[in-house]
């Protein structure tokens, strides 16, 4: 893992931390399933009884939490640090889901899955084409990948990130076109985009992409 990565990695614990620290973890836990709910109501997708989920890059309350009786596996390498945040992680309300507590580049499964989330992760990895080629293994035909990523305006202020540690928390600095690239590079055809919110430097875009046959 490179440098960049593994001080990315200091300060999105270090974020989190200072975020939760003060919540009401109930009261929290309720905002965020209504924040999924309303995210998911914007994707078009209806998640059958059978459907079988994973969570890439599933943070401390990733949308894992709207599919306590579904077969989820939720992967982030600071799951040990979330969980000391969020006590509910430590509750029994996830018994079918399994937490996995490795980066995105080594995670590997035998059962691939019909739906596949990475919401607001993938600029986070170390190795986005490998991080992207693991999610197309994990996905099962016929599958859905739903990814959402903040993605750059302006090629100067892009160029000016990649060179000085302006976004410290994201090791990747890319247009919603070099994303797009690399997600159909590792194997899937775009579906649908979306812009969910939009600011001068980033804009956050919804993508919605189906696994082609190998």
């Amino acid at each position: 893992m490179n440098s960049r990565w593994s001080i990315a990695q200091h300060f999105e614990a270090r974020w989190w931390r200072f975020y939760l620290r003060n919540k009401d973890i109930k009261g929290y836990l309720a905002w965020k399933k209504q924040y999924w709910e309303v995210f998911l109501n914007k994707t078009g997708i209806v998640v059958g009884q059978d459907t079988r989920i994973l969570d890439a890059g599933c943070g401390p309350a990733g949308i894992f939490i709207l599919f306590p009786e579904h077969e989820v596996e939720a992967v982030d390498p600071l799951l040990d640090n979330y969980q000391r945040e969020v006590p509910f992680l430590q509750q029994p309300n996830f018994k079918k889901t399994a937490f996995v507590k490795i980066p995105l580049e080594q995670y590997q499964t035998t059962r691939p899955f019909d739906l596949v989330f990475c919401i607001n992760a993938i600029n986070h990895v170390a190795d986005p084409d490998v991080c992207l080629g693991n999610l197309r293994k994990a996905s099962a035909p016929g599958g859905q990948l739903v990814l959402t990523v903040d993605a750059h305006n302006h090629a100067f202020l892009k160029t000016l990130f990649r060179t000085f540690p302006g976004d410290i928390l994201h090791p990747h600095q890319m247009d919603l076109k070099e994303y797009l690239g690399k997600i159909e590079a590792a194997g899937f055809a775009i579906q649908k985009t979306a812009l969910l919110k939009s600011h001068f430097i980033f804009d956050y875009h919804l993508i919605i992409a189906n696994p082609v046959k190998i």
